[in-house]
Parts: C-alpha cells; sequence; structure tokens
C-alpha cells in the first residue's frame, strides 16, 4: 500500500509537470487550462481587466500573473483591498497627500495609483468601494492623471488597472450600488476563475502541492494521504475553495502522526461527512 501512494504521488507530480501552468496556480483542469489561456492573451494586450470568481479562488495570483507575462512586468505591482476601510483611507492610501493636506499630513505621500507608474494595480474586492473613490477612479482611467489629496497639480499616470470582485456587478449596477460607466471601463475583458467545486480533478494535485510545502515548514515528512481521506475531500464542497483546501492541508500535515494523512487528520466536520457517506 505504502508502495502504490509513492507511486501515485510521482504520477501526480508528472501530471504537474506536463500541465499548462502559470505561476502561482496548481492545475492541469479543464477549466484551469481554458483560465491559463485567458490569462495568457489578456496579458499581452494592454487593457483593464476585471476577474470575477469566489472567494479563496485566486484572484490576486491571477493579476499578478497578468502583470508578470505583460510588457509591464519590469515596473511596480501594487494591491489594494477596497473592503472594509472608510473612503478617507481609501482616498489618501490611493491617491496620496500632500504635507499639510490635513491635520498629521507631516510629509508629502506618495499614494499606491502614483507608485505603481508603467506598471500595474490590483483592486480587490472593487464592489465594496465607496461611492465618491468610484468617481475618483473613473477620473484616473479617463484622463490617465490623479491628484493627492490637498494638491493643486495633477500628475500624470500610466497604470493597468485589474480588479475583482466576488459580487454581481451587473446587480450591484441595476441597484445603483455601482457606477454604469466605470463597470464598462473595468470590464474591457472579464476572467473568470473556476471554483474548486468545477476543478475536482485538481484537488489531488493541490493536496500534494500543500503537504510539500507544509513539509518544509514543519519540518515534516508526510508522503501522501490515505485513499479514504482523499475520498471525503473530493467529495467535500470548499466553499472556501483553494484557500480552504489549503488550511485542511495544513492542519492535516501539522496533526499527522505516520507519514500518511488520514481521515483522523481531518477538521471533526470532514470526519463526521465520511462516517455520514459510510452510513449512507
Amino acid at each position: 500500500e505504502k508502495i502504490e501512494l509513492v507511486n501515485e504521488n510521482k504520477n501526480l507530480r508528472a501530471q504537474l509537470t506536463a500541465g499548462e501552468c502559470i505561476s502561482g496556480f496548481i492545475g492541469t483542469s479543464s477549466p484551469m487550462q481554458t483560465a491559463f489561456d485567458t490569462i495568457k492573451k489578456v496579458a499581452a494586450v494592454d487593457c483593464n481587466v476585471l476577474l470575477q470568481a469566489d472567494t479563496g479562488t485566486g484572484k490576486e495570483m491571477a493579476a499578478r500573473a497578468i502583470h508578470s507575462l505583460s510588457p509591464r512586468k519590469d515596473a511596480p505591482f501594487v494591491s489594494f483591498n477596497c473592503g472594509g476601510f472608510a473612503e478617507e483611507l481609501i482616498s489618501s492610501e490611493l491617491f496620496g497627500y500632500e504635507k499639510g493636506a490635513f491635520t498629521g499630513a507631516t510629509a508629502t505621500k506618495i499614494g499606491l495609483l502614483e507608485s505603481a507608474d508603467r506598471g500595474s494595480v490590483f483592486l480587490d474586492e472593487i464592489g465594496e468601494m465607496p461611492h465618491a473613490m468610484q468617481v475618483r477612479l473613473l477620473n484616473v482611467i479617463q484622463n490617465k492623471e490623479i491628484m493627492r489629496v490637498g494638491g493643486t497639480k495633477p500628475i500624470f499616470l500610466d497604470v493597468r488597472l485589474i480588479a475583482a470582485t466576488n459580487k454581481d456587478l451587473k446587480k450591484a449596477v441595476a441597484d445603483g450600488e455601482f457606477r454604469e460607466d466605470l463597470f464598462y471601463r473595468l470590464n474591457v475583458v472579464s476572467i473568470p476563475l473556476p471554483t474548486l467545486s468545477e476543478r475536482r480533478d485538481d484537488i489531488p494535485l493541490l493536496i500534494s502541492h500543500f503537504i510539500r510545502k507544509f513539509n518544509r515548514a514543519f519540518g515534516k515528512k508526510i508522503q501522501n494521504i490515505s485513499a479514504p481521506a482523499l475520498a471525503v475531500l473530493m467529495g467535500y464542497n470548499f466553499p472556501g475553495n483553494v484557500r480552504e483546501l489549503e488550511n485542511i492541508v495544513q492542519r492535516a500535515v501539522a496533526l499527522a502522526e505516520g507519514d500518511v494523512i488520514e481521515v483522523t487528520d481531518l477538521p471533526a466536520d470532514l470526519q463526521s461527512l465520511e462516517f455520514s457517506t459510510l452510513e449512507g
């Protein structure tokens, strides 16, 4: 059985090598190959991109891949999460401010947009951006310039915007929550990223990758995952997608006492899933 597990692990690595992959991603399934192909095509064209995908599917990795494969690869790549921040903070972080613009502004600050000149800017959770900031971002796209908070002179800017969201932006536009003109400016090319449930064939590859990753991190020597444990994970829906799978494998590697991950090394709710499956 151990020899079979070792051979299976070697086969998974061979599949991974043979597959068409992009830096940061693991996957040889048809949905991922389609995504890789689209990313490569879009990277070569200097246009804004909208990544529409669930949390945990790798939106920032896709954005970094687009940047690294583009003519802008030698220029900066900066990222900013638009969710959960007050309008004033978003303004100062993205656009910067001049010395004396407000109390506490003791020196001029270069904003993230300005610091990424000639490069790419990744705006995650764009659907959460306040309306006033949407107006300012639209001006950046249309006029290719920014104005620091407290500034009087516009600053020319050459950046590529890669936005991401797990919201239905078309519905947000219809509900008046997101500007229609900004939506179309960002959505020049839309790239949907598959959920883990839509690419189940990649689960064994991902598990193998994460086992190696956390073996190095924890000084462990886990060789593989048992067939029953793999069956449990193959049947799970993964609402948190690849990020959730990574956390599950990290926990399993940390807790495993032997050199193979067993069902008992999985979270309790997944162990219950196995028992209910057996009973059914």
